[in-house]
């Protein structure tokens, strides 16, 4: 038997938060998208932006109204991560819990692979 790696998922928190910001923005069908770019203080970085719609290779993780859209490229650094909302006194923000990540930096949005 394979061992495979969990697929990426998004909490309800998360969900209901993205939902929220289409909302707000008078795009209630739109989705959160999720990308990994190379940069960031640690190697790579996290990238949120609304988009309309997802492209013909995402994956789509729908949750209620809430949609996250992540290429393939980035889910090869997403698989087995969570997507949550936190609420802190400094602020609230979408957090990446990523097992695939050995360091990051101390904003949170960049990190590095083993």
């Amino acid at each position: 038997m394979d061992t495979m790696i969990a697929p990426f998922r998004v909490t309800p928190r998360a969900a209901a938060q993205v939902a929220e910001i289409a909302a707000r923005q008078g795009k209630p069908g739109a989705g959160l998208r999720l990308a990994v770019d190379a940069g960031g203080c640690s190697g790579f970085q996290y990238r949120f932006d609304l988009e309309d719609a997802p492209a013909e290779d995402d994956l789509v993780v729908a949750q209620g109204p809430g949609r996250v859209f992540v290429d393939p490229v980035s889910l090869e650094l997403l698989a087995g991560a969570e997507l949550d909302w936190t609420e802190a006194l400094i602020g609230a923000h979408f957090v990446v819990k990523n097992p695939q990540a050995v360091s990051a930096c101390g904003c949170g949005t960049s990190f590095s692979v083993g």
